[in-house]
């Protein structure tokens, strides 16, 4: 095959790749060699403070993901670095202030929008990440009333650290339907370490609960958060907690080497891709267990198709990697047998 691009006009212009497609303003992957997949971390419209105001049941003709599909695009770099000045000052402002309204982007972050760009893609099941506060914020139940019926979602609810009766929370998640559990050191402001969260680690051990962890500074987020989400942070409560499954989010984000070594050194740690670069992927692969490799994408900040693509264009010759990153490292992570997954 010959050398692939990795630097493209829009998110839409990955067409140009031999396994994708443009139909309209749909995105679509054509080569029925590739998937079914898992994508491991996906988020809907978010609310914090007010009860959610957006309908996460309502079809909207786009969604306006935070990275917009018109702004170019390297592979090659964090995937955050895409974003324009303007871009993240929309971003910020809409999972700010716009999340208290129920308009703005935000707006079509919900089932149905998320589900159609899975469709296009061939990714059977995505894992709803909720994030939430210890009192006025209740995304976690609003995500698993909105999935039910969907199977093609799973949720992994949110119990922050210091929410009071935390087991209590937890258990109301389980009976619901959570399947795991997702911590954000960064935004709900709680070092991985602090002694709470140690608690809920051991939690989530009883009741066989992974948890997925937001693991490393992005260099966009606020400064407590990024020296909260600093990976040498990330050490000590897996090393003490070897019954408790963990999945590092981003892989590090932007400190991956960190991150490689806590999973070569940890037999309960996985990796998840989303947001590295091409050349992040490939390090990835080169360095880790595959085995302990996850596919994500971080919807609705970005489109799906594009750590897809990543990993595709990284796998070039080595397409034996595809399926396990793909869905067969998720399904055995989150139980999912080959009928449920569609295979």
């Amino acid at each position: 095959m010959a050398e692939l691009p990795t630097r493209f006009d829009s998110t839409l212009d990955l067409a140009r790749l031999p396994w994708f497609e443009q139909r309209g303003r749909d995105l679509l992957l054509v080569d029925d060699s590739v998937g079914p997949a898992v994508d491991v971390h996906t988020h809907l419209a978010l609310a914090f403070v007010l009860p959610q105001k957006v309908d996460l049941s309502a079809e909207h003709g786009e969604t306006e993901h935070y990275l917009p599909v018109e702004q170019r695009l390297d592979l090659d770099v964090y995937a955050n670095r895409n974003f324009s000045p303007a871009d993240l000052t929309r971003m910020k402002r809409d999972l700010g202030l716009g999340s208290l309204t129920g308009r703005g982007m935000h707006r079509t972050h919900t089932v149905p929008n998320l589900e159609r760009e899975m469709q296009g893609l061939r990714i059977v099941r995505s894992v709803l990440l909720a994030i939430d506060f210890p009192v006025l914020s209740d995304n976690a139940g609003d995500w698993l009333e909105a999935s039910k019926g969907h199977d093609a979602l799973v949720v992994f609810g949110s119990v922050h650290p210091y929410r009071p009766n935390m087991e209590r929370e937890l258990i109301r998640q389980i009976g619901l339907g959570a399947k795991g559990i997702k911590v954000h050191p960064a935004v709900q402001t709680v070092l991985p370490g602090d002694a709470r969260a140690m608690k809920l680690y051991a939690l989530c051990a009883k009741y066989r609960l992974p948890v997925l962890f937001h693991c490393g500074p992005v260099d966009i987020e606020t400064r407590l958060g990024r020296r909260l989400s600093q990976v040498r942070h990330y050490f000590q409560p897996i090393e003490r907690n070897p019954e408790t499954t963990f999945v590092l989010g981003h892989s590090g984000a932007l400190q991956l080497d960190l991150a490689l070594e806590i999973a070569r050194r940890y037999p309960n740690v996985y990796l998840e891709i989303s947001s590295q670069s091409l050349t992040g992927v490939r390090k990835i692969l080169d360095q880790a267990d595959v085995k302990r490799v996850l596919f994500g994408s971080d919807w609705p900040f970005y489109h799906q198709a594009i750590p897809l693509a990543k990993l595709l264009i990284a796998t070039v010759g080595r397409e034996e990697l595809r399926p396990q990153v793909l869905h067969d490292n998720a399904a055995r992570l989150l139980g999912l047998g080959a009928q449920a997954l569609g295979v």
